[in-house]
């Protein structure tokens, strides 16, 4: 029986002013993986998470996630999804417990669901101590933890991130990926940004993308295979390399 992609685009496009930012991209995630969506800056990696996310309509193409239109059933992606921003969109002056009870008023969950739903988020990203600091006092890991809950308070079930450790030192990087691990044992399908290709040697699966294109997509030890490669950086600098001279 063949599993169905929770992920799918047709010839995704998009154009600013004349410029295509997402060149024809053609993309399937299956539920249950981390998928690492990897390309330098202005790639068109942003891009292509807010089309998928229903929040940047498509100039050509189609997009499906959750079995949803992007385009047509917008608000049914929106509800399926949580997306985590390179800007954490958090409020400084409030404290760790204060935003997530923002975020659960925005997403109608309250009562004992909030409570249960908070206390396992907070126990997963051990940010119990540190529910009365104010998010402003907060280190970067902890932002960024604090980001991962909010995104998470309404049970999504895919999870877009868009380069989430970012500038966030390596031990929080370990915890971060850890708690990535979890969610997919909880179920939760990812889909990752990122530049940094020590964490795309982590994923499932990995799809190279230059100028818009996704030019090479696999898992990381079979690109490395077929490249004859040591790592995933050396996959990437020769496949950008060969795709500029086939000015692509």
């Amino acid at each position: 029986m063949r599993i169905e992609p929770v992920i799918r685009t047709q010839n995704l496009t998009r154009r600013f002013d004349g410029v295509t930012a997402v060149d024809g991209l053609n993309l399937e995630v299956y539920p249950g993986e981390i998928f690492g969506l990897v390309g330098p800056d202005g790639a068109g990696k942003t891009t292509t998470l807010r089309m998928l996310c229903s929040l940047l309509d498509p100039t050509e193409g189609t997009a499906t996630v959750a079995g949803h239109d992007v385009v047509q059933e917008s608000q049914q992606v929106k509800d399926s999804i949580g997306y985590m921003a390179q800007r954490f969109g958090l409020y400084l002056d409030l404290t760790v417990q204060e935003n997530m009870d923002f975020y659960g008023d925005l997403f109608g969950i309250v009562g004992s669901e909030r409570v249960a739903l908070t206390g396992k988020l907070l126990r997963m990203t051990r940010m119990e101590p540190f529910t009365s600091r104010r998010a402003g006092q907060l280190s970067g890991g902890m932002k960024q933890k604090l980001a991962l809950m909010c995104t998470l308070l309404h049970r999504p079930q895919i999870l877009f991130l868009d380069e989430p450790t970012n500038g966030v030192d390596p031990v929080s990087r370990r915890d971060f990926w850890a708690i990535l691990y979890q969610l997919l044992k909880d179920g939760i399908t990812i889909l990752m940004a990122t530049a940094y290709l020590d964490e795309a040697e982590r994923c499932n699966r990995v799809g190279l993308i230059h100028r818009g294109k996704l030019i090479r997509c696999d898992a990381p030890d079979a690109l490395m295979r077929s490249a004859d490669a040591s790592d995933l950086e050396e996959v990437f600098v020769r496949t950008i390399r060969e795709a500029e001279a086939r000015g692509a």
